[in-house]
């Protein structure tokens, strides 16, 4: 018997193409329809966020601020401190400025004054050495008509020329790469030798406002769980025309403003607010000591742990509802009693609930800004407060970008913590 005898017949469609070939093709041209009707979202997701972000990660150890200056007119980037640039690169970290140092900074300081970049210069320097601003720009005047020796001429203009924290600070911001920015944002700086050191006590804010982030938000966290568990339970359980009725006023919050939401918190809490007064109606405490519950952490965790709890309750209550309640029962049938029935049959099934809930509480508390900014005082104030401090009035963007990439990695951690206690697979927003 011959091959073509006893191959098999090969399956065609009706027009004849072998139809291994035509499925392949039908599946290649639905994939392409699903890759361009996700494009939009994808694009979106791009433009909007990996990008932003990856400014962000960018602009944390970018810093041109003494080393060019846009020249926006004509549109150019002008090179700033170049002989005092080389002078850096020629000589160790741990050398003396000579004269040549100095007569190359009096060079830049010269052409920072004719390309009117020296504010720039200045600020850049002011980031690590408080108060330098104002020294560039008195000696960027005088330079021109400074003669040699420049290092004695330059120290009468302002003997803080002389100070090795500054020539430091110069040469760390000669770099245009660096992890200077970091280290600010963990209260770290460098000495005049180079040696990582710690700020100064007055001076070492961000890691006390990182741990208090950090602390504020678990609490919160922990209180929106307590209050949003049995709310959660209770709509779970009611038949669902009571739970419908019921969830209204769990979304009510997101049908009003952040904003009005925050400052009815002050008119609540503050010294002659409505919850003070009826304390005081009622004999709790006297008139002459009324709490204070504003302008505090205590005012900043309350009105954010209000604004944040649907989030809570959501993920719990999308877990919750689907749970069979004949487990409950037949537990109790077995003989154990209501809280065994609860800890070891109904919890485990809502720990997805509990953990999205928490996943997604903390990591809106963390980044919030316009609560902290209201109720939060000087105590309640988060770490995005500063980074919007940075953003809007020192205009240290370096260091924003620094802080506000210290917190993105915190959260990709939470989120592989999350995955490696629970499974990121078990994550149930809804």
């Amino acid at each position: 018997m011959s091959d073509a005898a006893t191959a098999p017949e090969l399956l065609t469609t009706a027009d004849g193409r072998p139809l291994k070939s035509a499925l392949a093709h039908a599946q290649a041209r639905n994939k392409r329809r699903a890759f361009y009707l996700v494009l939009p979202l994808l694009l979106f997701v791009v433009i909007t966020f990996l990008i932003p972000i990856g400014q962000l990660l960018t602009k944390s150890v970018y810093n041109t601020g003494f080393y060019s200056w846009k020249d926006r007119d004509a549109g150019v980037s002008i090179p700033l401190m170049v002989e005092l640039r080389e002078w850096f690169d020629e000589t160790p970290a741990d050398a003396e400025p000579d004269e040549a140092a100095f007569a190359a900074l009096v060079a830049g300081l010269v052409h920072a004054r004719e390309t009117k970049s020296i504010g720039q210069i200045g600020t850049r320097i002011n980031y690590e050495v408080s108060g330098s601003r104002s020294m560039f720009t008195k000696s960027a005047r005088k330079a021109k008509d400074l003669v040699p020796p420049y290092k004695e001429a330059l120290l009468e203009v302002d003997e803080d020329w002389g100070d090795p924290e500054l020539w430091g600070a110069m040469r760390n911001a000669s770099k245009v790469v660096t992890l200077d920015f970091y280290l600010s944002a963990l209260d770290r700086t460098r000495n005049a030798d180079g040696d990582i050191v710690k700020v100064d006590e007055e001076r070492a804010v961000y890691v006390l406002l990182f741990k208090r982030t950090l602390v504020m938000s678990a609490l919160i966290t922990f209180l929106t769980f307590l209050l949003g568990f049995p709310v959660a339970h209770l709509l779970a359980t009611l038949p669902l025309r009571h739970s419908n009725l019921l969830m209204i006023f769990v979304l009510l919050p997101f049908w009003t403003s952040l904003l009005v939401r925050t400052t009815s918190w002050i008119v609540l809490l503050q010294s002659q607010g409505v919850v003070n007064d009826i304390w005081v109606s009622l004999g709790l405490i006297s008139d002459e000591s009324r709490l204070q519950m504003i302008y505090n952490q205590t005012g900043t965790i309350i009105a954010m742990t209000h604004i944040l709890l649907p989030f809570m309750v959501l993920p719990l209550y999308s877990v919750m509802r689907p749970i069979d309640p004949s487990y409950v029962r037949a537990a109790r049938s077995l003989g154990a009693t209501s809280w065994t029935a609860f800890r070891r049959i109904y919890m485990p099934q809502t720990i997805p609930g509990i953990g999205a809930g928490g996943l997604l509480v903390f990591i809106l508390a963390v980044g919030y800004y316009i609560t902290p900014a209201l109720v939060g005082g000087s105590t309640g104030q988060l770490i995005s407060n500063l980074i919007a401090f940075h953003m809007q009035n020192s205009l240290n963007w370096s260091l924003a970008a620094a802080l506000a990439s210290l917190l993105l990695f915190a959260v990709l951690l939470l989120y592989w913590l999350y995955d490696r206690l629970i499974g990121i697979d078990n994550l149930k927003l809804g």
